[in-house]
């Protein structure tokens, strides 16, 4: 079967001889001449299997019939990552350089202005990461209420990404009338349920379980310690032929270790990840492209949908968390019927996983040994963090109790005399003892806990003295009871200015000890306000008995 079968024009036909492409694959054979026909198409076919061509050609064809408006898209493809879906803007350039047709690139990292003004214009093809589109949405910069076709690229790497909700919101706001063509590498139950919901009577194409892998890539696993991973990267390379390279790790702080590393030792390695700027991963991509760079430290950021010629080896350098992308990532090799060589370097700690990826692919990983590094054997029921370390770490400060359970006590080893175990028997012990002994009370288990009354009122009892009694008269009380003295807001204090710990009974609340007359200074009155009244004195009994018979002679001399 040849392209011309397949119902496409001219110009297409024309732009694929061009770029060397007669023989469509399973995937486009079976899933172009359906999307002609204006159905709904479910793709599911492992990566390098050209998913991306059997959408795009029919689209090409679509929409070579009807013109765009300004800001209303014709068409949406949505793809999870920005080197993803710059490489699908190449293959419309690619295909439809004798159509003219206009398309949009908006992803995160660019110029938005710039994404604005093609907008402004009218475009037939709009591909677009979820977070700009919605992002250019809520601005008003875009309406999507004209789209007749929409594609949803790689949507098991948008689920293990978390752009599910984003894409179920983008899928709200286009018509219900419309052709959705469905693409993954895997169907899982969560991707049929995403399926169901946006496909309505789609047609299945399955072309291979996208849990195989290419039978063109040989595989091969060395299990080290995890100080000889480096150097048994390093070896691997030499010893292989390798013409260019992906080397994938788990962690982005792990690329970059890994970069600095392999530079330090002289190979021609770039780096790329999801921290790095947009144009610095354009251009670390474009020099892998070229050839100008060997070898390139990746995430899995470029472990889907990449398409670089003639990838001859793929290193694992972090066994993957999830087995599918393990699947995913030596898929960047033996693509388009090459050959392709991909290595494994694990430690014993990742035993399950492995378990878990034999399992996936239905195949073993055969076991290699390095020279110079000592081979280990999996552990299969090792656990292992995200970050890559082996083993079950101890818990700090030992076992720890249940939650709302108290921590046992560990018995004191410096006591030496036994204390007697019952408090009744102190009074029996202490009448049978000599008289020169002295018996040692037993403790008393403390079980109240913080600052609690039961805790405060022995260390109150224990404080408390006696206050040598001052000859001084006695002070006027008031109705209620309580000393005519000032009252400050702080508790009582005794003569040295700390708080006192007597008991509310011997003093009024907030008295204060100062001199007479002073009212709410504390224990140090300002001394303009000791001088500044006279304080009143009592008078005797016979002073008053003086001021009577001074008030009697007055009245005789009034009534003379």
């Amino acid at each position: 079967m040849t392209f011309e079968d397949l119902g496409l024009g001219p110009e297409l036909l024309r732009a694929l001889g061009e770029s060397g492409y007669t023989t469509p694959t399973p995937i486009q054979a079976q899933a172009i001449p359906v999307v002609l026909m204006g159905r709904d198409v479910l793709g599911c076919a492992q990566t390098g299997t050209g998913k991306t061509a059997s959408f795009t050609l029919p689209m090409i064809e679509i929409l070579a019939a009807g013109r765009a408006k300004a800001r209303m898209p014709r068409s949406l493809i949505l793809a999870p990552t920005r080197e993803l879906a710059a490489q699908v803007a190449d293959n419309f350039d690619k295909y439809g350089k004798y159509h003219n047709l206009k398309k949009a690139l908006i992803i995160g990292g660019e110029s938005m202005s710039d994404q604005v003004a093609l907008l402004d214009r009218g475009v037939d093809v709009l591909i677009a990461t979820p977070g700009r589109l919605l992002d250019m949405f809520e601005r008003g910069r875009i309406l999507l209420n004209d789209v007749k076709v929409l594609v949803i690229d790689e949507a098991d790497r948008m689920l293990d990404m978390g752009f599910i909700p984003d894409v179920e919101r983008i899928v709200g706001l286009l018509p219900k009338i419309r052709q959705t063509l469905f693409f993954s590498a895997t169907l899982g139950p969560e991707i049929r349920r995403l399926a169901d919901a946006f496909l309505m009577n789609p047609k299945e194409v399955t072309v291979s379980p996208g849990t195989s892998t290419a039978t063109t890539v040989v595989q091969a696993m060395a299990v080290v310690e995890e100080i000889d991973k480096r150097e048994t990267l390093r070896h691997l390379i030499r010893i292989e032929e390798v013409k260019n390279a992906f080397i994938f790790c788990n962690r982005k702080r792990d690329v970059d270790v890994l970069f600095r590393s392999l530079k330090k030792h002289g190979f021609d390695v770039v780096q790329l990840h999801g921290d790095m700027a947009q144009s610095a991963r354009g251009e670390t991509l474009e020099m892998f492209k070229k050839g100008e760079a060997r070898l390139m430290v990746c995430s899995d950021v470029a472990a889907r949908g990449l398409d670089v010629s003639a990838v001859s080896h793929v290193f694992n350098f972090d066994v993957p968390i999830h087995a599918e992308d393990y699947v995913h990532r030596i898929g960047r090799t033996g693509r388009a019927g090459m050959s392709g060589h991909a290595f494994t370097i694990a430690t014993p700690d990742d035993g399950k996983f492995i378990g878990a990826i034999e399992k996936l692919i239905g195949n073993p990983i055969p076991r290699i040994e390095v020279e110079g590094v000592p081979a280990l054997d999996l552990d299969m029921t090792a656990r292992r963090g995200r970050g890559g370390r082996g083993g079950d770490k101890p818990t700090r400060g030992g076992d720890k109790p249940a939650r709302g359970e108290r921590p046992a006590r560990k018995p004191r080893e410096d006591v030496v005399a036994a204390p007697v175990e019952d408090v009744a028997d102190v009074d029996a012990v202490a009448a049978e003892a000599p008289q020169d002994v002295v018996i040692e009370q037993p403790k008393r288990e403390d079980r109240s806990r913080g600052r609690g009354r039961d805790r405060a009122e022995p260390r109150r009892e224990e404080t408390k003295r006696e206050e040598p009694k001052r000859e001084e008269e006695p002070r006027a009380r008031d109705d209620r009871g309580r000393d005519d003295r000032g009252r400050g807001r702080g508790r009582d204090r005794d003569e040295r200015g700390g708080r006192r710990r007597g008991r509310i009974d011997e003093l009024g609340i907030g008295e204060m000890l100062h001199a007479d007359g002073v009212v709410g200074f504390g224990d140090h009155p300002p001394d303009f306000i000791i001088a500044a009244v006279p304080l009143p004195t009592k008078t005797s009994a016979r002073d008053e008995a003086e001021v009577d018979e001074i008030e009697a002679e007055s009245e005789d001399d009034s009534e003379d």
